[in-house]
Parts: C-alpha cells; sequence; structure tokens
C-alpha cells in the first residue's frame, strides 16, 4: 500500500506517521501492493480527527473518527475500515475484473459470511410536494429522522437533506 499522508493544523512526526502506516498498514493483507491510502490528520482545540480514504474502483472506503488523541483515533479508524471491508466483501467484489487491481488476492479468494449480505425488508412510497431546502429540514425534525428525500422547489430536482454533527444540515443535490 501507499500512504498520502497531510496534516491540517498539525505536523506529521515521524512518530505520527509511523503510528499511521504500522497501524494502517494492518490492512495490507486486503489490497494490493498498487493501492494508494489517503490520510488526513487534523486537530482543533481537543478534537484529534484522522480521515481515511481508499479509492477503489466504483467506490471509495472511507472512515473517519475523532477523539482528544491522535493515536486512538488512529486505533478506531482502522478498526472500522477493516469491519467494512468485511462486511462488504461481496459488494466490493462483485464485479472481479474491475476490483482485481485494489485487492488481494488472498482476500479475494477467501469466502464472505452470507449472513452479512444486504437485504431491503421495507420499501415506502410517498408523494413528494415541492418544497425550499429549509423547509425539508423542518419536516426532518418533525419525523424525527436523520435524512429527508424532497423535491427542491428552487431547482425541481430530487434532492436530500440530512443531520451533520454538531446540529448542522447538508444537502445534497444531482448535478445532472
Amino acid at each position: 500500500m501507499k500512504f498520502v499522508i497531510v496534516g491540517k493544523n498539525i505536523d506529521v512526526t515521524p512518530g505520527l506517521r509511523s503510528a499511521v502506516e504500522e497501524k494502517i498498514g494492518k490492512l495490507e493483507r486486503y489490497f494490493s501492493t498498487e493501492t494508494e491510502v489517503h490520510v488526513t490528520l487534523s486537530t482543533q482545540k481537543d478534537r484529534q480527527k484522522i480521515e481515511v480514504t481508499i479509492p477503489v474502483k466504483g467506490s471509495i472506503i472511507r472512515s473517519e473518527q475523532v477523539s482528544n488523541d491522535m493515536y486512538v483515533s488512529i486505533d478506531l479508524v482502522e478498526e472500522i475500515i477493516e469491519r467494512q471491508l468485511k462486511k462488504y466483501k461481496n459488494k466490493l467484489t462483485s464485479s472481479r475484473h474491475e476490483s482485481a487491481d485494489f485487492f488481494n488476492q488472498d482476500y479475494l479468494e477467501t469466502d464472505a459470511a452470507d449472513d452479512e449480505e444486504i437485504q431491503i425488508i421495507r420499501n415506502k412510497k410517498f408523494d413528494m410536494k415541492p418544497m425550499y431546502p429549509e423547509d425539508a429540514c423542518v419536516q426532518m425534525e418533525l419525523l424525527g429522522h436523520d435524512f429527508f428525500v424532497f423535491i427542491n422547489a428552487e431547482s425541481d430536482k430530487v434532492s436530500v437533506v440530512y443531520k451533520r454533527k454538531g446540529n448542522t444540515y447538508g444537502l445534497i443535490e444531482p448535478e445532472y
């Protein structure tokens, strides 16, 4: 694996670099040696944050962890990514020819647990009336959901508002 480690508001010391390469390097058994791992370390007040992004053809494996100690954040992010890989192995490797360059062959050839396959157990249909994103946020709060799908009155396109950390909101809009 090839590491691209960047620091925001923090110097990437040899100790931090070593900790990242050692801990995230444990994931090497899943990936080929050519796989690039993008790591961003940042700090704000008492928050030590690590973001790890591993581009794999057709998708992205990503995790972000925050704690008051960067080394704890590094440990947490490695565990999360490993759990993601095990959980979504079937999905990630469904088209072997596309993913063969990114994953280790030993990992691809082991059987994944069938009990962790994704199953859609409920299907909902509802009328969508055009509304403004702010109104969609209010509706989302009234329903007690973390996201809300609606037709944006400004663009006439299907959009999604969602809750973010710190009681803020995000808006997802299509580019088409």
